[in-house]
């Protein structure tokens, strides 16, 4: 079998959270591979809104294994509070969700760290969630991050108190930034034991076993690609891989066993924070589209920047991760629009270009868009394509030919049910 991905293709928020709820009951694993509770995945069924932040978004299906890979970073205190919101459910939480030995800790010390860095940016501060998770795969990559697999240690106290300590030292360089230590510390360790009461694995070889079984698995992305640590539009971008070549390193999976890759991308863009963003509406219809579409983040509850569908930008991100399919969501949203613009090129000093460049930021760029008529009526009771607007239906049709990659999935409201699925 064949491990499938499911990502976003924009700056996040694109509504993962959603579609691998509608996929869950074809798999039976469904596997985080990166990010961590900077991230807020939005599920909504039977008149309840539920917002994940770690844990993955198939933990509403029951008899589906959910895992969280070695590529997440896990904030104690945020999971326990997931996990509180979720009792009141009566799901066997612990029987249904695997935690990676491997998946590195967020302290107290790494969110005070990401608040005193990003104070000290002023101006030029990158849009931080400020949740530690920067400062978090520093430690990563600089070998000094504890794992989850640590907590089970008798050392682990030990291990702590160093890193910590390390952390304090860097601090006081941050003049006049105050904090109270012991105060975050209790909440931490609360949720440290909370963690010891899962069951904790060697997620890489847990998932090769059951793709050697026949087992279907899923892998879900956090954040969108243009965040991507190295693709995206940096340095306004995450501290992870949010592309397809993350599930590889963030799950322990072969890049051979990667089969479908589903990108998915709202009828529109938003992004949330610092950073560039080229199709960016700065006037009513930015408004309109933030008011409809209810865009204010899940995680940090910050209004979203709002703007037209950017296609040298969805091309770019479709390149990059290989994607097979692609799932259209909020169309719902644009249905207040008798007119619909898409930013087919940009122009850059002078020329017109269909790609994305090395940097953007700072750049003058002009959007050159096309017009397309609006189906201007409500799409939240369609039960089956068929049945739409044709505007809508060129719509897409005009997009699955400028991006060459077919679009299955079509999402018109946030309750699960609102989901068009198998359009073609």
């Amino acid at each position: 079998m064949k491990v499938d991905v499911l990502l976003g293709l924009q700056w996040g928020d694109e509504g993962k959270g959603k579609i691998v709820d509608v996929l869950t009951p074809n798999y039976s694993i469904i596997a985080r591979f990166q990010g961590g509770p900077n991230a807020g995945h939005t599920l909504e069924f039977e008149g309840i809104k539920h917002v994940l932040h770690t844990i993955p978004s198939g933990i509403f299906r029951k008899d589906v294994l959910n895992i969280i890979g070695n590529g997440v970073v896990i904030d104690p205190v945020i999971f326990q509070k997931e996990i509180e919101k979720l009792a009141p459910f009566n799901m066997d939480i612990k029987k249904n969700l695997l935690i990676s030995k491997k998946a590195h800790l967020i302290l107290p010390t790494h969110r005070l760290l990401d608040q005193a860095s990003e104070a000290a940016k002023g101006i030029n501060k990158i849009g931080s969630t400020l949740k530690g998770i920067g400062p978090t795969y520093m430690d990563k990559t600089g070998r000094n991050g504890l794992r989850v697999g640590d907590i089970l240690s008798p050392k682990f106290k030990e291990k702590y108190d160093a890193l910590v300590e390390k952390h304090v030292g860097i601090l006081k360089h941050h003049e006049g930034f105050e904090y109270n230590l012991t105060e975050l510390e209790a909440p931490f360790f609360e949720g440290i034991e909370l963690l010891r009461s899962f069951t904790c694995i060697d997620s890489e070889q847990f998932l090769n076993k059951e793709l050697k079984a026949g087992k279907r698995i899923l892998a879900e992305g956090a954040q969108g690609t243009m965040l991507d640590i190295d693709f995206g539009t940096y340095p306004f971008v995450t501290s992870s891989n949010t592309v397809t070549a993350g599930t590889c390193t963030g799950l322990g999976v072969a890049p051979t066993t990667i089969g479908s890759v589903i990108g998915i991308f709202k009828a529109y863009c938003t992004r949330v924070g610092s950073g560039p963003f080229p199709t960016e509406l700065m006037d009513e219809d930015g408004e309109k589209i933030r008011k409809e579409g209810n865009e204010f983040g899940s995680t940090t509850g910050r209004p979203r920047r709002c703007g037209w569908i950017d296609l040298p930008a969805l091309k770019y991100a479709i390149m990059i991760n290989g994607v097979t399919e692609l799932s259209m969501m909020k169309a719902d949203v644009l249905s207040i629009f008798d007119t619909i613009k898409v930013c087919t090129h940009y122009k850059i000093n002078g020329e017109i270009v269909d790609y994305l460049p090395f940097d953007i930021d700072g750049v003058e760029i002009t959007p050159i868009y096309k017009e397309l008529r609006g189906w201007n009526c409500d799409l939240t009771d369609l039960h089956n394509y068929a049945s739409s607007s044709q505007a809508l239906k060129d719509y897409v049709t005009y997009l699955e030919k400028e991006l060459e990659v077919p679009i299955t999935v079509v999402s018109v409201g946030p309750d699960r049910k609102q989901t068009l699925q198998n359009i073609k």
